[in-house]
């Protein structure tokens, strides 16, 4: 790890103070950022999936693809100009350009050197172990400190204020009153941003030079390498084509198939996902019964009835069948701690359970794997639940109790008591189905998860591979 001077750090932010900055514009600049806010979060999107593209390719060639270099060093340059114009500085009116291409007379420019070889080694550990300190530097200077505080029986986080947004806040209240941006807390502001900008770098794996513990104050780097703004083409004449040779670069519908690309490779981590878990369950979770059932869950109350809460099963009238063979039949096992304890356990329309116990105090679980349940108290004594003929399915007894059910459309309610209806339950339950179609359905997710990433691979690939493309 190399502590580089930072006068010749390989992350350059600069900008320039607009003179006449208005008063009040500051105050809708929000607004009028909503544009670039949402190109942005589709833009760093594709910022994450081509970096974790980038890692794989340092981690065994040593270098940084140029095309992707390109794209993502346009990402932060366009964040930052966002930023600039916005609350991160507020130190100019002229409205973002819509590119990642550098554009020479705007007021912030962000530019990095693209680096010839990388550290294989490095690439595991500097963007998350060795950025610690950094982040929590960062952190503050962005996000403010943490506030704890003991609320309601638990310990309650929450974030304060950032010290770059008060900082900037001063300046715009100040320039409200006075007409002018105080030059003393535009260089610190530029200083906290650098150094925020500067992590970024390092973090993104555009760098193996550590990002130096200190601010640099004022608009220009340290060097004096705050570009000299190109005087713009007469009014009129067209501006001047590319200089020969370079690289093609990112064309707006380049950047648009790599935006695309990046949110199919994501829908195919989540198509692969979903697939693997319902494949895994059909395989690992099934019984020999036919049932895929969760564990066992112990469930304790002082109450009358223990009930699941409200299960909505959507399916149209002609698409019974469909929900059948999705959910097929479903189980409800319950053990009472007391073998010698009769039971009832019963699912019913969730509008007649309502009706039944309205008023009884009851425990609605809320965590399974927990355990937790909430309660609702009440004052009336519900009648014994075998009396009632609202029940879809139901089982009475001592021991083990099951309740199968073929599954319908509607609202539910799994409700288990004592079979006298006295308060007090202690049991351990399990739930289960037999999903006759979760196996088709884990291959059909995984199937359209590659028929996805291969569409991901191609939309990212060429473009990246024309946009790297050197010009003769």
């Amino acid at each position: 790890m190399t502590v580089s001077s930072v006068a010749t750090y390989p992350v350059h932010v600069e900008a320039r103070l607009d003179p006449g900055l208005s008063r009040w514009l500051w105050l809708v600049k929000w607004f009028l950022a909503i544009p670039h806010y949402v190109v942005l979060a589709f833009l760093w999107i594709a910022f994450v999936v081509l970096s974790v593209v980038a890692f794989f390719a340092i981690l065994f060639t040593g270098r940084y693809p140029r095309a992707i270099f390109d794209f993502n060093v346009g990402v932060l340059r366009w964040s930052w100009r966002v930023s600039y114009y916005t609350f991160g500085a507020a130190g100019t009116d002229r409205y973002p350009p819509f590119t990642l291409r550098e554009v020479p007379d705007y007021p912030a420019d962000l530019r990095i050197d693209y680096p010839n070889r990388l550290s294989r080694g490095l690439v595991l550990v500097k963007w998350w172990l060795l950025a610690i300190p950094h982040y929590l530097i960062v952190g503050l200077f962005v996000g403010g400190g943490a506030v704890v505080a003991y609320r309601s029986g638990e310990w309650v986080w929450a974030a304060g204020p950032g010290l770059l947004g008060l900082l900037v806040l001063i300046a715009l209240i100040g320039l409200a009153v006075t007409g002018r941006y105080l030059q003393s807390l535009f260089d610190l502001v530029l200083g906290l941003n650098r150094w925020a900008l500067r992590v970024a770098g390092y973090a993104g794996l555009m760098t193996d030079e550590y990002p130096p513990f200190r601010l640099d104050l004022g608009g220009s780097e340290p060097a004096g390498t705050l570009t000299v703004p190109k005087p713009p083409a007469p009014a009129g004449e067209p501006a001047l084509p590319p200089a020969p040779g370079g690289r093609s670069g990112w064309t707006g519908a380049r950047v648009t198939a790599v935006v695309i690309g990046a949110l199919l490779a994501l829908a195919s981590l989540g198509l692969f996902a979903g697939g693997g878990v319902a494949l895994w369950a059909d395989l690992a979770l099934r019984d020999g019964a036919g049932y895929v059932t969760s564990d066992a869950a112990a469930f304790s109350t002082e109450t009358y009835a223990l009930t699941s809460g409200d299960i909505a099963l959507q399916a149209a009238p002609a698409d019974v069948s469909v929900l059948r063979r999705v959910v097929g039949t479903v189980r409800v096992r319950v053990t009472p701690d007391d073998p010698a304890a009769e039971v009832f356990v019963g699912i019913a329309r969730s509008a007649d359970v309502a009706g039944y116990l309205a008023g009884v105090s009851r425990a609605e679980i809320v965590d399974v794997p927990r355990g937790e349940a909430r309660v609702t108290d009440g004052d009336a004594v519900p009648a014994p639940p075998a009396a009632q003929s609202f029940w879809a399915a139901r089982s009475q007894g001592t021991g083990i109790r099951a309740l199968t059910w073929a599954s319908e459309a509607g609202r539910w309610t799994v409700v288990v008591m004592n079979a006298d209806a006295s308060a007090g339950l202690a049991i351990e339950a399990d739930v289960g189905a037999t999903a006759p179609g979760l196996l088709w359905i884990a291959l059909g997710a995984l199937g359209a998860g590659l028929i996805v990433a291969i569409a991901a691979v191609f939309l990212l690939a060429v473009p990246i591979r024309r946009a790297g493309r050197v010009r003769p």
